[in-house]
């Protein structure tokens, strides 16, 4: 994957159509409706596939039924690009099932965040696809004005994006290129120890959660340095890591942890489960400055 050539999504505009996939959680209609008219506010086009309301248990239907929808939406051409209804769970148990040819022939603006941590992951080392770690329709339906125009301007603009930390914070000195990975820590545990195992080897991490106590993120980042998933990697921004104890206690872990590891890492970006989320492109490279509390890209996320 390493020598093969980055995949970057074509640029879309007002009057595109994005499709709407389900691959994790069931969802509520009324929200996901709301969701949808924000993205039909912004100037979108929508396309509900049949289907996408089904539900089983814990799930937006049966794997086959989900994965189908996700492998139509990349090979159809009259679809502009793609956002996750809902996360949840469920995005792992269609990994044997993705076309990954058809994806890779088909690079598109693919949006989502938690449960969806585990396609964006995925799509970047099995096919080389730029991704966007953002809302899902169902949180867009409650998100910030930060959050809508975020989401707006990473899809639609030529510019390399410039994030400076209002409120960062500086856990190690320094600074790093590398491509920006990463999303949220349970997902990408969930991934050792599988062939679709994250690579993180000259990259700066991205890393966020939610309702994670201290020492399971203790215990979760131990699990993967002792994997080896470390090895490597340029750096590490932390996004919001909402109900998991005081941020100073996440913080304390992660340098403790990474003690030995010289590199800058960096907290306080309003990415993940908190409100504003905003929407952070993956496996584009961008420097992190943690002294100076920014990251900035080094080119735009999308192509025209």
């Amino acid at each position: 994957m390493q020598n093969e050539k980055i995949r970057v999504p074509v640029r879309i505009k007002p009057g595109d159509t994005i499709g709407i996939v389900a691959p994790a959680g069931p969802f509520d209609r009324p929200t996901f409706m709301r969701g949808a008219r924000i993205i039909e506010d912004m100037g979108f086009k929508i396309f509900i596939p049949p289907g996408l309301f089904e539900k089983k248990r814990y799930l937006a239907g049966v794997d086959k039924h989900r994965v189908q929808i996700v492998n139509q939406m990349f090979a159809d051409n009259s679809i502009d690009a793609i956002i996750c209804a809902r996360g949840g769970y469920g995005s792992m148990r269609i990994l044997p099932m993705l076309d990954y040819d058809a994806i890779k022939n088909n690079p598109k603006v693919f949006i989502g965040f938690s449960d969806i941590t585990i396609l964006l992951s995925v799509l970047f080392t099995r096919c080389n696809l730029v991704t966007f770690h953002g809302p899902v329709v169902t949180s867009l339906a409650d998100a910030s004005e930060e959050t809508r125009l975020s989401l707006f301007s990473n899809v639609t603009s030529e510019s390399n994006l410039e994030i400076e930390l209002s409120n960062g914070i500086t856990i190690k000195p320094g600074v790093a290129a590398g491509e920006v990975c990463g999303g949220n820590l349970t997902m990408l545990c969930h991934l050792v120890g599988t062939p679709y195992a994250p690579d993180f080897e000259n990259k700066i991490v991205f890393l966020e959660d939610r309702g994670e106590a201290p020492y399971r993120i203790d215990r979760m980042l131990v699990q993967m340095e002792l994997a080896g998933c470390f090895k490597g990697l340029s750096g590490i921004i932390l996004g919001t890591f909402e109900e998991c104890g005081p941020i100073e206690d996440v913080i304390k872990i992660i340098a403790e942890l990474f003690e030995n590891h010289p590199v800058p890492i960096l907290a306080g970006l309003e990415a993940g489960h908190g409100n504003p989320n905003l929407t952070i492109p993956l496996g584009i490279e961008a420097t992190l400055d943690a002294d100076r509390h920014s990251l900035i890209y080094q080119r735009a996320a999308t192509t025209g």
